[in-house]
């Protein structure tokens, strides 16, 4: 199995040979480059010293043979550690000097010159390029070659060649060099490369494999795992601090899903229970005829209770799945509050309740979907209802603020103790007094509001003192 530090040791060492190998080719190739320039330009200067002093001496008269001559030759041969050879225009080499002192050149004396090596000097002028001449000499080496002209009144004439030639060693000395030096760098930095990948890839991978193992724990049903934060601050650190984030909200999903399992069995087990016990005390004659009536209306009493806790389920099941708010447009918010109120004049009435609206005579355009917030202006009010004292007050609301349209529901009744404030909108959630008071409730309603509004990005707040409870929410002016 291919691991994160050899496909990342493999990367880096691809890239650092790549860049030494072309770094190399490109060095080698300006190397030769310039060698072979500077020495074609030392082999063409000393060629033309040759050339002019030979012209010279002989323009004198002077035997090319003498002393003299052959030292300077000599000399300049020595000097510049080449190969100095004299021909005459037919090809034959006159003299030869050697002054690397290497080499004996005395054998090359009586020889010719290939005939086309002389061609091209005296068509071209001269002669440069790496050769053998012909097979004079072993290997092949930097050669310069130029025409010998002698200058008179009657005009230049050509009396001879010079050869000038010098081996290849520097450049190979140089070669050398160089491939030692990125031999040893590139070892050096594949090295470096092989302890600093090693180094890093283990200090990535390893919140890696805590998260590997983290996530095995949750898959066994441990949700209390965590990954450690050192405290870093790169992208292996964010990592770390999302995923513990993500763990938490997955604990609190665990969570909430078990008190909702709780819950709903507590919440189904209750009806069920008083259905079953009344229907089996009429079947096995426990409950007197006289009183079956009663026992049968409580019977479709918790059945209808059932029904209404399947129905408020699946409204959460919809908005939870984003199926319970439409497209928003603009309503009247005054109009949708009255409508709602009317349709629970009913109820009103039943717990002599003096209602006190507050509403403009102005429309207030807001945006939201109607629907929604009909249904949380239903929950809201007959929540109030049914929690307010008999013969009580109910306040009804709707003014503007800034951006907002503000709508307030508050009743008369028994405070709410604030340690269940912050309570009050999770799932079935209910107080004990409250409970033991609602026998109708499913404690669904105010989680439905605050899941509508949550969902349209407005807010909603609860407060509750000396016997007042209010209830208030935002909606956005058109």
């Amino acid at each position: 199995m291919k691991t994160a530090y050899s496909r990342q040791f493999a990367l880096v060492a691809g890239l650092i040979l790549t860049t030494f190998l072309v770094l190399g080719a490109g060095f080698a190739v300006l190397s030769y480059r310039y060698t072979m320039a500077r020495q074609m330009d030392t082999l063409e200067r000393n060629a033309s010293f040759v050339g002019e002093f030979t012209a010279s001496y002989r323009s004198q008269g002077m035997d090319i043979r003498s002393g003299g001559f052959r030292l300077y030759i000599y000399s300049l041969a020595k000097i510049s550690k080449s190969h100095v050879l004299l021909c005459e225009t037919d090809g034959e080499i006159v003299y030869s000097a050697d002054g690397t002192g290497r080499s004996d050149l005395d054998a090359l004396v009586g020889q010719r010159i290939s005939q086309g090596v002389l061609d091209q000097t005296l068509a071209e002028g001269s002669y440069d390029r790496m050769s053998n001449l012909g097979g004079l000499y072993g290997e092949r080496r930097y050669v310069v070659g130029q025409p010998i002209v002698l200058h008179g009144a009657l005009g230049d004439s050509v009396i001879g060649l010079v050869f000038v030639s010098t081996a290849d060693d520097d450049l190979t000395e140089l070669w050398r060099g160089l491939s030692g030096i990125f031999s040893l760098t590139m070892v050096a930095v594949l090295a470096l490369a092989f302890v600093l990948t090693l180094v890093t890839t283990r200090r990535q991978t390893k919140p890696l494999k805590e998260m590997a193992q983290t996530v095995r724990e949750f898959g066994r049903g441990h949700f209390d795992q965590r990954m450690a934060e050192t405290g870093r601050s790169d992208e292996m650190g964010e990592l770390a601090r999302a995923f513990n984030s993500m763990a938490d909200s997955l604990a609190q999903s665990e969570t909430r899903r078990s008190e909702f399992i709780a819950n709903i069995s507590h919440e189904l087990k209750t009806p069920m229970t008083t259905i079953s016990g009344f229907a089996d005390g009429i079947l096995d004659g426990t409950i007197p005829p006289d009183r079956e009536a009663a026992a049968l209306q409580t019977i479709s009493s918790e059945t209808k209770r059932l029904s209404r806790l399947v129905r408020r389920m699946l409204d959460v099941s919809r908005l939870q799945a984003g199926k319970g708010i439409s497209a928003q447009e603009p309503f009247d918010v005054v109009e949708l509050t009255a409508r709602t109120m009317v349709s629970l004049e009913g109820r009103i009435s039943a717990r002599s309740l003096d209602v006190v609206a507050d509403l403009p005579q102005e429309p207030i355009q807001v945006w939201g979907d109607p629907d929604a917030i009909t249904q949380v202006c239903y929950n809201l009010l007959e929540n109030a209802i049914k929690f307010s004292k008999p013969g009580g007050h109910l306040w009804v609301s709707v003014e503007r603020q800034g951006a907002k349209a503000l709508v307030t529901v508050r009743n008369e009744g028994e405070t709410i103790p604030p340690q269940e404030l912050d309570l009050i909108f999770d799932r079935f959630h209910k107080s004990d007094k409250s409970r033991s008071m609602d026998r109708d409730g499913v404690g669904l309603g105010l989680y439905i509001v605050k899941t509508i509004l949550n969902e349209l990005g407005e807010s909603i707040t609860v407060s509750s003192e000396d016997g007042l409870t209010q209830f208030q929410f935002s909606l956005t002016l058109v």
